[in-house]
């Protein structure tokens, strides 16, 4: 068996697929069309910006019929398919491409159409090999590779419009990794978007303890639609922007770690909005806005509870300390850890 790395253009594989020289092997395969319009539309706007995806893998033989070579599909059916319809104008791209929303192949400009068709594809291609040989070589690589997290699941389950929601959140506000609020890893391991689905079972339930399984409800319930998912969208992305711009002092302290940035998200929206029976458990009425005072003086507060969670000092702030210390998933320090920063945010401590 061998195995060697080349690189083919869109351009190269379009040609290869109209002369009937890549085919794909049903056994290796699942059907193709399982990518909803979402997922087609983001793996589009991936190449159209020129990020990275993973490599595919050909098989190459020799037709004994034909006596041609022949080029099978090993793993990569999905996003060959779905660059095939694109070339083919079968859709136009969704909310998810901020440049090309609307469009299809044919309505890009010429300089984007050829960039598309040049874009190169990685690929490893096996020759001199059966399909127990091939077999054995995806068990062997899988043996060697980290068991999926429950956000990863959630990710690799779910390709509809709640999963789309998140990725344009993540695309758009860098705070959650400009900020270092999770690691490079953390973030590769998906606990960014773990986070938005966090912040959005606030939006819709109130405060209440979270876990993988009401995220993966969540990712279940709207996967096929999300009518509110543009106004969602627009309230994280704001509540971000507020953070980010009225609150960037804040930056490397204890308050953007993520259960307490998850809380100060929280807050603000409760101020502004108002969280879901969240009056009713505390007594705090929102306010229509993200601050009740300056947000200098939020600013100052804000960095006085993160210096007692940092030094566990309880002198200062005792119910705070405690609600950051223990059980940080949980609906009752949740609440009152929101109750807190919703004080500091009115100059209220």
């Amino acid at each position: 068996m061998k195995l060697d790395e080349s690189k083919l253009s869109i351009a190269n594989l379009r040609d290869m697929l109209v002369r009937g020289d890549l085919v794909a092997n049903r056994d290796y395969q699942r059907s193709p069309g399982l990518w909803p319009n979402a997922s087609r539309s983001y793996f589009i706007d991936t190449i159209l910006e020129g990020y990275a995806f993973p490599k595919i893998y050909l098989h190459e033989f020799l037709d004994r019929k034909s006596k041609k070579v022949k080029t099978e599909i090993v793993d990569g059916q999905q996003r060959i398919t779905t660059i095939q319809d694109f070339l083919g104008d079968k859709f136009a791209l969704g909310k998810n491409s901020a440049k090309y929303h609307g469009l299809k192949f044919s309505d890009l400009d010429d300089d984007t159409q050829d960039a598309f068709l040049f874009y190169v594809v990685s690929s490893d291609v096996i020759r001199d090999a059966g399909r127990t040989e091939i077999l054995q070589m995806f068990r062997r690589m899988n043996a060697y590779t980290l068991p999926l997290n429950a956000a990863e699941k959630r990710h690799s389950e779910f390709f509809g419009e709640f999963k789309d929601m998140v990725n344009r959140v993540l695309d758009r506000a860098g705070l959650l990794a400009e900020w270092d609020v999770f690691t490079t890893r953390q973030i590769v391991r998906m606990a960014d978007a773990a986070f938005v689905a966090d912040v959005v079972l606030a939006i819709e339930e109130g405060v209440v303890s979270t876990s993988d399984a009401k995220l993966h409800v969540l990712y279940k319930r709207y996967d096929s639609a999300y009518p509110q998912a543009e106004n969602v969208e627009k309230i994280i992305l704001q509540m971000f922007d507020v953070i980010a711009r009225d609150l960037s002092p804040i930056r490397g302290s204890y308050m953007t770690k993520p259960f307490a940035l998850h809380a100060l998200f929280c807050a603000l929206y409760h101020n502004a909005y108002g969280l879901k029976n969240f009056l009713e458990e505390t007594g705090i009425a929102p306010i229509g806005q993200p601050f009740g005072c300056p947000p200098e003086r939020a600013v100052a507060n804000l960095l006085e509870l993160a210096a007692a969670h940092e030094s566990k000092d309880m002198s200062r702030y005792p119910e705070y300390v405690e609600a950051m210390s223990a059980g940080s998933n949980r609906a009752a320090q949740r609440t009152e850890r929101i109750s807190i920063i919703c004080a500091a945010l009115r100059d209220q401590l």
